[in-house]
């Protein structure tokens, strides 16, 4: 079923000839399978096997090659002075590309002497957008609807059956606990944290409160956070804040998680559609980051009355679009109108699982269909 290349095969490309890139993603979004498909001229070296590991300790890898691949790389102790080194001072300049599903990303936010030596770039797992550019027959409801059931992840999806998505599920998750988690911490205590994903998959969508979860798992404050940013940096699942002008003051209020995994949550269909809703925007929205440079960031937007908008798009951090999802409310949502006067956004738009009918009122008010809005979602362009 799957034909054609992934959404940054081409701009990975064109930056390759000038900068090396760095490629993080989820375990089993693809990073391996995209950075192999550049080019048929590459040289791809896994530091988990032992033959490959030699070469790269070596430098005997085929310099004939137009790219040259590192996979688990961080896990070389120095690796960073090491790449530095190859980009620096090897006279065959291959274009070099490092992939990590999450030490690359914590480097990301530490920085490092290859400062100005690389762009980033984050590799999500499918999305409807992408999955109806090499699927133009099955109706994008449908392809909506596989991915609620089956996961937005390569394999599961294409293979469609919730059989196979389960026991893919099970072993996926246990990869990244027993093997990608002892790779970035000293982590003994790796059942409280199988617990904890399991409270997460029933607080999606909701603030969450790192002193509650301490509480029912019996763990101090400090542990629970910890291990919510270990999570966060396996690409487990990811946070979005609340928006405030004051950004110190938005730090400190209670995030919203999501899971990278549409199909993971054990919670009601609303929520399930809200994740899989979270999980397109968040691609988009580090799409246009990574790719084009386009400054965006996605919030949720709370008062302590209780009202609130799902999710805010900020434009160079500056409010720019509101966004609600819902199942079945044919009836815009007051709180849209409400943040609209109070933040001046551009637009506001509801997305709709079982709409009967787009439409669109006066002031930049939308209501659109899931499965069309979330096929040809772009904020590329204001």
């Amino acid at each position: 079923m799957f034909s054609g290349e992934r959404y940054l095969s081409d701009i990975m490309r064109r930056d390759a000839e000038s900068k090396m890139i760095l490629l993080s993603g989820p375990r089993q979004a693809g990073k391996t399978t995209l950075c192999r498909q550049l080019s048929a001229s590459h040289e791809y070296l896994n530091y988990d096997i032992d033959r490959q590991r030699k070469i790269i300790r070596e430098h005997s890898w085929n310099r004939r090659q137009d790219f040259l691949i590192f996979d688990e790389l961080h896990k070389m102790p120095k690796w960073k002075s090491w790449l530095k080194g190859i980009v620096d001072d090897e006279e065959e300049k291959q274009r070099v590309i490092a992939t990590g599903s999450a030490r690359l990303e914590t480097f990301r936010k530490t920085g490092d002497s290859l400062a100005g030596r690389y762009f980033q770039y984050r590799l999500h797992p499918f999305d409807l957008k992408e999955i109806v550019r090499f699927d133009q027959k099955t109706p994008h409801d449908a392809i909506l609807g596989r991915m609620l059931a089956c996961g937005n992840f390569p394999e599961p999806y294409l293979k469609g059956t919730t059989a196979f998505y389960n026991k893919w599920r099970t072993t996926h998750l246990d990869i990244i606990l027993r093997q990608d988690l002892l790779d970035l911490e000293n982590v003994r205590d790796i059942k409280g944290i199988e617990l904890l994903i399991d409270l997460l998959r029933e607080r999606v969508a909701s603030p969450l409160s790192a002193n509650s979860l301490a509480r029912d798992l019996q763990k101090d404050h400090k542990t629970i956070q910890h291990w919510l940013q270990i999570l966060e940096n396996l690409y487990v699942i990811f946070v979005i804040r609340p928006y405030h002008r004051n950004v110190a003051r938005a730090i400190l209020k209670e995030p919203k998680i999501y899971f990278f995994d549409t199909a993971e949550i054990d919670a009601n269909d609303g929520v399930r559609f809200e994740n899989l809703v979270a999980c397109a925007l968040f691609k988009e929205v580090q799409y246009c980051t990574d790719a084009l440079g386009v400054r965006l960031e996605l919030h949720y937007v709370r008062t302590k009355d209780g009202k609130g908008v799902d999710f805010l798009i900020t434009r160079n951090r500056q409010p720019w679009l509101l966004i609600e999802a819902k199942l079945s409310d044919d009836d815009f949502s007051p709180h849209l109108s409400f943040f609209a006067k109070m933040l001046g956004t551009q637009k506001q738009i509801q997305i709709n699982r079982y709409a009967k009918h787009e439409k669109t009122l006066r002031g930049g008010f939308e209501l659109r269909l899931a499965h069309d809005y979330l096929a040809t979602l772009d904020f590329s362009k204001k």
